[in-house]
């Protein structure tokens, strides 16, 4: 009996060994991960360039394992210009999605901040890039009654007939608000023309 565990741990414990050794890249990767969103947490420029000068370094776009943000949308959420600049400097993915499918334009049209859709717009932001609702930029906009986002954005070229999941698009929104303006803003100001067919419908209807 004695000898067969001695045969039995001299198979495991190499074994054990190995899947320990293959794991540590990961764990790494995950620990470096971590320390550079908290780094750009507290604008800490010193390490923050130093972890993505590592040759192959690709932390810039690494993701929170609970949210999804990346570097973009923490600097996003604090309505930083100069951050924001940085990271898409340095290779920062703008169209990158958190888990419930926001981006860092959706993000910053939801917090009103005018400055940092147009920084990211101009920096090739998806215009038409939906989440998980199927809700565009130019539908936030619309959402937020937002007259300079929703004209920036239709200049630059969203589409004002793109449907969300309950296949309504922000033309639709704009005109069961009620809102002149609105309507009269897509109108004077979208670059498409006409409109598109819309997708399916999720859900009942009349």
């Amino acid at each position: 009996m004695k000898s067969r565990l001695r045969i039995a741990g001299r198979i495991v414990l190499p074994l054990l060994a190995a899947g320990m050794v293959a794991a540590v890249p990961a764990h790494a990767q995950f620990s470096k991960g971590y320390k550079f969103l908290e780094a750009v947490k507290k604008k800490d420029g010193v390490e923050v360039e130093a972890a993505l000068n590592e040759p192959g370094s690709t932390l810039v776009n690494a993701k929170d394992v609970t949210s999804g943000e990346t570097a973009l949308h923490i600097v996003t959420a604090r309505r930083d210009p100069t951050w924001l600049a940085y990271l898409i400097g340095k290779g920062a993915n703008v169209n990158a999605q958190d888990v419930r499918g926001v981006t860092p334009l959706q993000q910053a049209i939801n917090l009103g901040w005018t400055e940092g859709v147009e920084m990211l717009v101009s920096y090739g932001a998806d215009l038409d890039q939906s989440n998980d609702a199927g809700e565009t930029p130019l539908i936030a906009a619309v959402h937020r009654r937002n007259i300079p986002m929703l004209r920036a954005l239709l200049k630059a070229g969203a589409d004002p007939d793109r449907a969300d999941n309950s296949g309504r698009s922000a033309r639709d929104y704009a005109e069961l608000t009620g809102s002149s303006q609105l309507l009269a803003t897509i109108e004077t100001n979208a670059t498409t023309t006409g409109k598109k067919e819309k997708q399916a419908v999720y859900g009942p209807t009349m």
